[in-house]
């Protein structure tokens, strides 16, 4: 199974991803993986090794940038808490590799599914 949460916010509003967000001043990249999946899912987590990393580079119309990212996915357990959706999520569901075919995601989160083994469909 994958945690995914529904984006409720631009640039990748509407579409299923992996939580995540922002790390704040002076946390290290585990640390925010976990608040994020808190902030996001209302689960605990214990974080472990790095999955997969990228860039995320959004332009506008004119090719301007409108959002660069640096992503780093890691693999985690869930250590306590209850799923709920929160923050800039809309939901937040447990996908297994049956049930992805109805969700729409990022071309972003079907590569780090195939990293993963997950037989994902094509980008929605």
């Amino acid at each position: 199974r994958v945690l995914l949460v529904e984006r409720g916010k631009p640039p990748s509003e509407g579409l299923w991803a992996v939580p995540g967000g922002s790390v704040e001043l002076g946390e290290t990249l585990a640390e925010a993986a976990a608040r994020e999946v808190r902030e996001e899912t209302g689960l605990d987590v214990a974080v472990g090794a790095v999955v997969h990393a990228f860039d995320s580079v959004v332009r506008d119309d004119d090719g301007r940038v409108r959002f660069h990212y640096v992503v780093v996915d890691f693999e985690a357990s869930v250590s306590g808490g209850t799923l709920a959706a929160a923050g800039d999520a809309r939901r937040a569901v447990w996908f297994t590799a049956e049930t992805l075919d109805r969700a729409a995601t990022s071309r972003f989160t079907v590569e780090l599914l195939d990293r993963l083994g997950f037989d994902t469909p094509a980008p929605g």
